[in-house]
């Protein structure tokens, strides 16, 4: 073939310097400009996503107000997520940089909610609201009830009880007998031998004088005998288990956290490892 029917398209090098000389653009006073703007190309890797992009069955082929050209309906969906986490990132920012944020916030809960804060609770006396007459004679009840049920509620808490009834409407009388019987199950409070049975609680705390000792019928218990106070008396056993120091007739004790055992309808006590013996004549008490 001949070489005359060869177009060539070829230009020289010294085209191509004129080419890019008559382009060049100078400043006014005769400088020439240059253009120091970075020139941005995509990498391989990108190109070739973007092929593989543009040519997915689910891409948008064309691009619009509501989504993007080359784009599938899930790669849309994670673009608009993240630009709104980013967007919801530099709210909080801004906002979490003001001073009295959080006052703010409150106030304008609580208007919205239509309600205010409520007032905080002034605690009274329920004494202060009483009678001169009605107050004597709480005084005097709560000194008895005290004097009655040693090592529980203080003299000043049981009157505050007192009153607080009285103050509902209940008379005096029918005041003190409920706050004997709440005074007796209070843990810790010496309770009179003869009401044990009767206090709603399954431990008690007892002080009384050892009256009589006898022996164990079975290994398992320690001691066994009888405890007595001015109210009346009642059987006691310490279990081997439990460890106490052993008693002798004629010491006054206390045993404390005591269990109430029944059987055939009389109650005594049992001395556990969860109970402790106590000799106040000697003002200390030892626990094993």
């Amino acid at each position: 073939m001949s070489s005359k029917n060869v177009s060539s398209e070829v230009v020289s090098v010294d085209e191509q310097a004129f080419e890019k000389h008559e382009e060049t653009q100078v400043d006014e006073d005769g400088f020439e400009v240059v253009d120091e703007t970075p020139e941005f190309r995509a990498t391989v890797d990108m190109e070739v996503q973007a092929k593989v992009d543009s040519n997915h069955p689910d891409a948008r082929i064309e691009e619009g107000p509501d989504h993007l050209y080359g784009k599938t309906l899930e790669q849309e969906e994670r673009i608009e997520a993240r630009e709104a986490e980013l967007e919801h990132i530099s709210v909080q920012a801004e906002l979490s940089q003001q001073e009295g944020r959080a006052k703010r916030t409150r106030e304008v809960v609580v208007e919205q909610c239509g309600r205010d804060e409520p007032e905080p609770v002034e605690r009274t006396d329920p004494r202060e609201k009483l009678t001169q007459e009605e107050l004597a004679a709480v005084n005097k009840q709560a000194m008895r009830i005290s004097d009655e049920v040693q090592g529980g509620w203080s003299r000043a808490v049981v009157a505050k009880q007192l009153a607080e009834k009285v103050q509902r409407g209940q008379d005096v009388t029918k005041a003190v007998l409920e706050t004997l019987e709440e005074q007796k199950a209070v843990p810790g409070a010496i309770v009179p031998i003869a009401d044990v049975p009767d206090v709603p609680v399954g431990e008690v705390t007892v002080q009384g004088e050892i009256t009589e000792l006898w022996t164990p019928s079975d290994n398992s218990i320690q001691q066994v005998g009888l405890i007595e106070d001015e109210s009346g008396r009642t059987k006691f056993t310490v279990w081997e288990k439990s460890g106490k120091t052993v008693v002798r007739e004629g010491q006054t004790v206390r045993f404390r956290a005591v269990k109430k055992n029944w059987y055939q309808g009389r109650c005594s006590l049992a001395i556990t490892g969860w109970s402790r013996i106590e000799f106040p004549e000697r003002g200390r008490w030892w626990e094993e």
